[in-house]
């Protein structure tokens, strides 16, 4: 059977677009975006409400308190579960979202590399003391490759690679070998102009300071999620937290909200426009989903006729 994955920049409609090809194919949707994973974290993580998932089953949503950290390792463990017990029932499994090592982790056969908790927590230390780009120019000397492709600013991830890097004696680059599927699968990217993302993007904010977003964040501080490491640090909540405590205001909040999750869409454009695989269409198509059918209807014609 087919795995299908729909793949891309934040804001480009992923969401809606799995759910109308799990619809059609007669599938069941699997969330491959990090933060929503969380219970609660609804509004900051544009997560469809029951009513839009239109009767579709979707599967490792609301899984994780807010006080708990996000694991690829973990991810990739229950995703690997999940899909293989929707092909066993004869469902196809349609994958969503925009976390680009959470998507290869369940679609390819990627060893994740080790962590320890303790080592992290002194290259945090470190980045703290001595800043993002001292922490980053240390990785350009034992890691060239990873350096390349990591910015500067991004600390979680220069950390995370000098952690790898520390306990396996390999470069962290090492550890994302060339991507090979373990099932046939077939991705497809929605992608959009870089002024019309934008401005979704300024939508977006807007929409959920507008729904609430100061109030479920309120409703989350009690269940942990200052102290939650993955959580806290979620584009949009730690904003709204800044907001609570007086440090920014909401039109300071709001901006730094965009902005940053305009970043993040450029992070997310550059890592999936490195796979070759995936078969980009235009999001704002009035006929994505007939698209989307089409590339999916030719790779599962040429799975059959190997």
């Amino acid at each position: 059977m087919l795995v299908i994955a729909v793949v891309g920049p934040t804001a480009t409609g992923k969401s809606d677009l799995g759910v109308a090809l799990a619809r059609q194919l007669g599938g069941e949707v699997v969330n491959a975006d990090a933060m929503q994973l969380y219970r609660g974290m609804d509004i900051g993580t544009a997560k469809l409400t029951p009513a839009e998932r239109e009767r579709v089953p979707h599967h490792l949503l609301d899984v994780l308190d807010v006080s708990e950290e996000a694991s690829v390792a973990a991810y990739q463990r229950a995703v690997r579960v999940c899909v293989d017990d929707l092909v066993a029932r004869g469902s196809v499994p349609v994958l969503v979202g925009g976390s680009g090592l959470y998507v290869r982790a369940a679609l390819d056969e990627l060893q994740i590399p080790p962590t320890d908790r303790a080592v992290r927590a002194r290259l945090e230390r470190a980045a703290e003391e001595l800043g993002a780009a001292a922490l980053h120019a240390r990785l350009a000397e034992v890691d060239p490759v990873a350096a390349e492709r990591i910015l500067p600013t991004n600390s979680r991830r220069v950390v995370r690679a000098l952690e790898v890097v520390e306990l396996t004696g390999r470069p962290f680059s090492a550890t994302l070998p060339e991507p090979r599927y373990l099932r046939p699968t077939v991705q497809i990217g929605l992608r959009a102009a870089r002024p019309e993302l934008d401005d979704r993007i300024a939508r977006r904010v807007e929409r959920m300071w507008q729904a609430g977003l100061l109030d479920e964040v309120s409703r989350l501080v009690p269940q942990g999620l200052r102290e939650g490491r993955t959580a806290s640090r979620a584009v949009g909540y730690a904003q709204a937290l800044a907001q609570l405590d007086g440090v920014l205001d909401a039109e300071q909040a709001q901006q730094q909200t965009a902005q940053l999750t305009r970043r993040l869409a450029r992070r997310q454009e550059s890592w999936f426009g490195r796979d070759a695989r995936i078969t980009w269409l235009d999001s704002g198509a009035p006929d994505v989903l007939e698209r989307a059918l089409r590339v999916v209807r030719a790779a599962a014609e040429g799975v059959d006729g190997r």
